[in-house]
């Protein structure tokens, strides 16, 4: 999803929202380091393939998917990471690696880790490599009704 079309959505449902444009930064940490937003307040989105099924994973920059425990959440059957090339066709206009954890826009279910819910705003990439979108909690949650649940690990998860 282009920024454009992402910001029209959210002026759409009255949501305030912040776009932070920072130069071209690849992974969660160093955005994260970019822009001075913490790790666990920077969310990154992650393609799961459940049962076969692209899903979206949205956790905080600084854990890590626990596959384990998203197939015991989900009573999935097999659960693992899709490859780039198996989700890069459903997300046209977003660089790879960027896609905005608005998986209701695009026909995608949403789980999001629950230490998620513990912080009143989260900010993910919108679409590219060089624009975050900063907004409440709230309004992503209403927005995207994400599946609450357990799923990550690290440090960070392991203090939460």
């Amino acid at each position: 999803m282009h920024l454009s079309s992402l910001k029209e959505y959210l002026d759409r449902h009255n949501v305030k929202y912040i776009v932070i444009s920072h130069s071209p930064a690849y992974t969660a940490q160093g955005i994260a380091a970019l822009t001075h937003i913490p790790g666990k307040e920077l969310a990154k989105t992650v393609i799961i393939k459940l049962d076969g099924k692209l899903v979206m994973a949205v956790l905080p920059a600084l854990f890590h998917v626990d596959l384990g425990l998203l197939k015991k959440a989900t009573k999935a059957k097999s659960v693992e990471l899709a490859s780039e090339d198996e989700f890069k066709d459903q997300f046209p206009e977003c660089e790879i690696g960027a896609m905005p954890p608005f998986g209701n826009l695009y026909g995608i279910d949403v789980f999001a880790d629950e230490s998620l819910a513990k912080d009143k705003e989260i900010a993910f990439n919108a679409g590219s490599h060089r624009e975050l979108i900063r907004l409440g909690w709230e309004d992503f949650e209403r927005l995207v009704k994400p599946k609450m649940i357990r799923f990550s690990t690290g440090r960070a998860a392991e203090a939460a």
